[in-house]
């Protein structure tokens, strides 16, 4: 088996993949108005599409803008660098850059549907070589 993406479902495709985009750097791959995916460049896809996608697997199955478990994470160079590049642009961040026990330095914000967004930097020399062997 192989991981392949995290699907967020919105109310409004074009507002979160702008803000998809401007929060990583990455561009979007638009396959209808209503599908877009942002791929890193570690492999990974998150996949943003609309509520008119959703009766396509189970009428009902997902609600826009209505998590509260999840996190989406991503890897950065520089957290510090990251929060300081989105302040003014974020409007709600969660915590400021915070050196973890596990040893990254994270920076916890809400995306516009209020989605749970961490950047993280690895700081420790434990957590520095677990992201170096990827």
């Amino acid at each position: 088996m192989e991981f392949v993406s995290i699907r967020i479902i919105t109310g409004d495709v074009a507002r979160l993949v702008a803000f998809y985009e401007r929060a990583t750097g990455a561009r979007a791959a638009w396959a209808t108005d209503e599908f877009a995916e942002l791929r890193t460049a570690a492999g990974a896809t998150l996949a943003i599409a609309g509520t008119a996608t959703v009766p396509l697997f189970a009428p009902g199955s997902a609600r826009p803008a209505d998590n509260h478990s999840v996190i989406t994470e991503f890897l950065v160079d520089d957290v510090d660098r990251v929060h300081q590049d989105l302040t003014g642009y974020v409007t709600d961040f969660v915590a400021g850059p915070t050196t973890m026990p596990w040893g990254n330095r994270s920076l916890l914000l809400r995306d516009p549907d209020g989605n749970l967004v961490n950047f993280f930097t690895p700081v420790t020399e434990a957590a520095v070589a677990k992201f170096a062997a990827r």
